[in-house]
């Protein structure tokens, strides 16, 4: 997993290379490495603030302090069969393919995995669901375009309970954060979700741009405050140089990280572990 994270983050990390060059790592050049890594300016501080006096700066002192931040990732318990799934995100993060991506991490751990396409907002929404359902080999609950969200919900965590599917995947429609319809919609798919299956969703998860870094934390909150959200998948991690920004997002949300995706192939998405994100964009700083 280690190697996939140090790939993910390899333009992050040739940003910070790019600055250090030969430079002996002290405060101020911490400084300027973190901030091109796009760590919130306020972290900054407050990671140089919580280092021992003095200028040198040692690899087991900044490991600790930088892992402060990541205290909230806890696992969920997934005793509950099935389990459910409920994924959140604007279009145009890469929430579709994450399912896909998650279902195909299911389905590689041996668990028996079902789609539900509650985005009925856009035709194309359901079909490349449904074209995603058929590459990986899942089954799909699917509607016409329009038809009540929640009712699809309904209909796939009713069909899971009945043929005994280890998870599910529910699609939810991509709009703008700020449209006052979409609160009214997750809050109907939430309470349709526990009367097919009391607890469901199990865990409702924000899929978030990494490309946006720091920006990503105003959609992060306006979703959060629409519905409270148990924890983010970071997609395109690949493509920025914007890594730090996970620390934002740990430290504002006090959100887990459930997932960072890295890369185009199905095995891509990954579960985040902290220590191994540490240690990965610690390693150009001491080398």
């Amino acid at each position: 997993m280690l190697g996939f994270l140090k790939k993910g983050l390899q333009k992050t990390l040739q940003s910070i290379s790019g600055v250090k060059s030969q430079q002996k790592l002290n405060k101020n050049l911490l400084e300027e490495l973190l901030l091109e890594a796009d760590v919130a300016y306020e972290i900054v501080e407050e990671i140089l603030h919580y280092l021992p006096p003095g200028d040198a700066v040692k690899r087991e002192d900044l490991k600790r302090v930088m892992g402060a931040y990541f205290l909230y990732e806890g696992a969920k318990n997934l005793a509950p069969k099935p389990f459910v799934d409920l994924i959140l995100g604007v279009n145009g993060a890469g929430k579709t393919t994450s399912i896909a991506k998650l279902a195909h991490w299911y389905k590689s751990e041996g668990e028996k995995v079902l789609l539900g396409a509650c985005d009925t907002f856009r035709a194309g929404a359901i079909e490349q669901l449904r074209l995603w359902s058929e590459k990986i080999g899942t089954d799909i609950v699917l509607s016409a375009q329009g038809h009540d969200p929640s009712a699809v919900a309904y209909d796939a965590i009713s069909k899971a309970v009945a043929r005994g599917f280890d998870r599910v995947i529910l699609d939810t429609a991509g709009r703008l954060q700020n449209q006052k319809n979409l609160a009214a919609e997750l809050e109907k798919i939430v309470r349709i979700c526990a009367k097919a299956l009391p607890s469901a969703p199990h865990r409702k998860i924000l899929v978030l741009d990494g490309t946006q870094g720091n920006a990503g934390i105003l959609q992060a909150k306006a979703f959060n405050d629409l519905i409270k959200l148990d924890g983010v998948i970071i997609t395109k991690l690949d493509g920025t140089a914007k890594g730090g920004a996970l620390f934002s997002i740990a430290r504002e949300l006090e959100l887990p990280i459930f997932y960072v995706g890295v890369g185009e192939k199905m095995q891509d998405l990954i579960p985040f572990n902290p220590a191994d994100y540490l240690e990965t964009l610690l390693e150009p700083l001491f080398e």
